[in-house]
């Protein structure tokens, strides 16, 4: 079986209150309505599992390299302050 390529996902916060998801890599805060780009790593984090299962938040889509590109770079932002 050939490896599988993980992609990163868009997230969306679908409730009427701010969501604040603590990640290895980042800490989120997510406005209602908003959207936010997840790099692969991020999407296998059990806190993001979590917030996924009890529906705090929900999967748009798969993301496109570019959003991959800026999670990576929110990751190393975060990471630098």
């Amino acid at each position: 079986m050939a490896d599988r390529k993980r992609r990163g996902m868009l997230i969306k916060n679908n409730g009427s209150d701010a969501v604040t998801v603590r990640l290895e890599t980042r800490t989120l805060t997510i406005a209602p309505g908003a959207t936010v780009p997840l790099a692969p790593a991020e999407v296998r984090d059990g806190a993001m599992r979590t917030a996924l299962q009890t529906r705090t938040i929900a999967i748009v889509r798969p993301a496109t390299p570019t959003e991959e590109a800026a999670a990576r770079q929110a990751i190393d932002e975060a990471a630098e302050g």
